[in-house]
C-alpha cells in the first residue's frame, strides 16, 4: 500500500515571502508555519539544515534535502514502518500569489499499515490544515480560507493520546 498525501494552499504573497515560512521551520515561537501550542513541538537539531535530525511527537525524521526559500524534504526515521518522506515546497501561482504545498509519500509496513490510516493520517491531516491556516494568516489582506476544524475523531484521538 503506497501513501501519497498532499495539502496545499494558494497564498496572497510572493515566492520569497512564502519561502521564508519554510526557512523558519523550527517549531519555536518565531515559526510562522508550525502550529505550536496546538500540536507537539517540532524540533530540529541543530536547526533547519541538511542532515539535521528531529521530529514532533512520535514522528522522527532527518533533513534529506533543503533549498532555502524553495523546498525542504524530511526522510522518516520513525515510527517503525514509515518508509518515505514528507516535504514542503513553494510554487508560483501567478499575479503575486504562491502555492504552498506539503507532500507526504511513503510505503508503510508492519504496524504502520494500521497505525497510518487509523491514527496518524487523521492527526497529520488536521495538523497540516492548521499549519496552512497559520501560513495564510501570515499574509493579511486576502479573503481568509475557512479555518480548519478538527473532526470528532481527531478530537477523540487527541484526548486518548494526551493520557
Amino acid at each position: 500500500m503506497a501513501v501519497l498525501n498532499v495539502h496545499e494552499r494558494v497564498l496572497e504573497a510572493g515566492e520569497p515571502e512564502v519561502g521564508a515560512l519554510i526557512d523558519g521551520l523550527a517549531g519555536g515561537p518565531a515559526d510562522a508555519l508550525w502550529p505550536h501550542g496546538r500540536w507537539p513541538a517540532m524540533r530540529l537539531d541543530p536547526g533547519l539544515e541538511l542532515g539535521a535530525v528531529g521530529g514532533h511527537g512520535p514522528v522522527r525524521y532527518a533533513v534529506a534535502a533543503y533549498v532555502p526559500g524553495r523546498w525542504v524534504r524530511f526522510e522518516f526515521t520513525g515510527p517503525r514502518g514509515f518508509h518515505g518522506f514528507h516535504e514542503c515546497s513553494v510554487h508560483p501561482a501567478g499575479a503575486g500569489r504562491t502555492l504552498l504545498r506539503h507532500t507526504l509519500a511513503m510505503r508503510p509496513s508492519g504496524p504502520a499499515r494500521l497505525s497510518w490510516p487509523l491514527v496518524f493520517r487523521p492527526l497529520h491531516d488536521a495538523l497540516l490544515e492548521d499549519a496552512l491556516d497559520r501560513a495564510e494568516a501570515a499574509f493579511p489582506g486576502a479573503a481568509p480560507h475557512a479555518t480548519a476544524r478538527w473532526s470528532r475523531y481527531v478530537r477523540l484521538l487527541r484526548r486518548i493520546l494526551a493520557r
